[in-house]
């Protein structure tokens, strides 16, 4: 077994890799240029929400609390005629890319020790790198991929945007899995 404490710099560098991989990805690479569509009338449509003047947060139209309220005639022809809509809007100057990157280097570091939880666990001090690789692989994709399926099954997020976000997913893990096997405590 290896403690977690033993595996920080792993963690930790780990962390920092995924950062600079996905900002090559996001910023250099640009297939993630299509994940959304340019809605017709953009202008018009900012300025009637703008006008209503609705706090941010997550939205859903038409809306019911209850499943009772789901069951009425008014929501179902609500939902018939539509367009069905979900939501999430944010302030003026809410999009914070700071505050946004800091949590995304949070969020690697706690992918990082669940690999580390994991591959800890399964495998000795002085395991050969491909065993290592593939613990902290898997459970390093699993945190980076596998709940991103949600996204496009319920919330009809194109599943074009979902795979691409799941192969970023697939190459975060890489990273992880090889600093992971690369610095590996010895026997």
């Amino acid at each position: 077994m290896v403690g977690i404490v033993s595996l920080l710099l792993p963690i930790v560098l780990s962390a920092a890799a995924v950062f600079i991989v996905s900002s090559i990805l996001h910023m250099l690479v640009g297939y993630h240029n299509s994940d959304f569509k340019k809605i017709p009338s953009e202008d018009a449509v900012m300025n009637d929400l703008g006008n209503l003047n609705i706090p941010p947060g997550d939205y859903s139209i038409p809306y019911a609390a209850t499943n009772k309220e789901r069951n009425t005639p008014e929501y179902q022809e609500k939902m018939k005629r539509g367009p069905i809509v979900i939501m999430t809007i944010f302030g003026p100057k809410q999009m914070n890319f700071g505050s946004s990157l800091a949590q995304w280097f949070i969020y690697s570091i706690i992918v990082g020790i669940f690999a580390a939880y994991v591959a800890g666990r399964a495998v000795p001090p002085g395991t050969d790198y491909l065993s290592v690789f593939r613990f902290a692989g898997v459970t390093a994709f699993v945190g980076y991929s596998l709940a991103l399926m949600q996204n496009s099954i319920w919330w009809k997020k194109s599943w074009s945007a979902t795979i691409k976000s799941m192969f970023d997913g697939l190459i975060y893990a890489l990273v992880t899995a090889g600093i992971f096997g690369w610095l590996w405590p010895g026997a």
